[in-house]
């Protein structure tokens, strides 16, 4: 999530999504605030690329659709619509829609530095509530590192699992998809990651 508006002006969903669709830039909703979204770098663009083409060329000729940064999602009706990375959904209702995705049983996002705690904990609790969800990913653009989150049906309990090598496969097994960390990140140059090194004072 950016920053709000600088008018402080509350909105209703109808109000933002005209708003938006004359707007230059792109603003998440969250209990009536607008947010600009902020920018991206070069390689946080290339492994969305390269992770929508794969999950395209794997779903497409099921019938499925795959979204990239540019589509709204309900999370939560009237109060929450983000633009995750990419989306994933084969529901019905979700097939025909124009603006907004409702129900996702994928989600994955490409963290960088500025919304990285926000992907982990606060926008992931609200994800959750979505029912149709069975994935929740995080790629890091600073080393190959993939974490997938899987909801196990019955207790609503999310098992974790990491991916650290070129030679890993993650396996989507709910949705019978196999996706090799060669492939999401080939040919792809990692951002620098920055290092805070503590004051002497500390």
């Amino acid at each position: 999530m950016g920053l709000a508006l600088e008018e402080q002006k509350y909105f209703t969903v109808q109000e933002y999504l005209d708003y938006e669709e004359h707007s230059e830039f792109r603003h998440e909703y969250y209990q009536g605030e607008l947010f600009a979204m902020a920018g991206t770098s070069a390689t946080h663009n290339e492994l969305v690329q390269e992770i929508t083409f794969a999950l395209k060329k794997h779903f497409r000729p099921k019938g499925c659709k795959v979204f990239s940064e540019n589509l709204k999602l309900e999370v939560i009706r009237n109060e929450y619509y983000p633009y995750p990375d990419v989306m994933l959904t084969c529901h019905n209702v979700d097939l025909s829609a124009k603006y907004i995705i409702k129900f996702p049983s994928l989600i994955i996002e490409v963290l960088s530095k500025s919304t990285e705690s926000k992907d982990r904990g606060w926008k992931f609790a609200r994800y959750k509530k979505i029912p149709t969800l069975k994935y929740y990913v995080l790629v890091s653009q600073t080393s190959v590192y993939v974490e997938v989150f899987t909801r196990i049906e019955g207790i609503d309990i999310w098992k974790y699992q990491s991916y650290d090598t070129m030679e890993a496969i993650v396996d989507f097994e709910e949705i019978d998809f196999k996706l090799p960390l060669a492939e999401m990140y080939q040919n792809i140059t990692l951002e620098e990651e920055e290092i805070e090194i503590p004051s002497a004072e500390e």
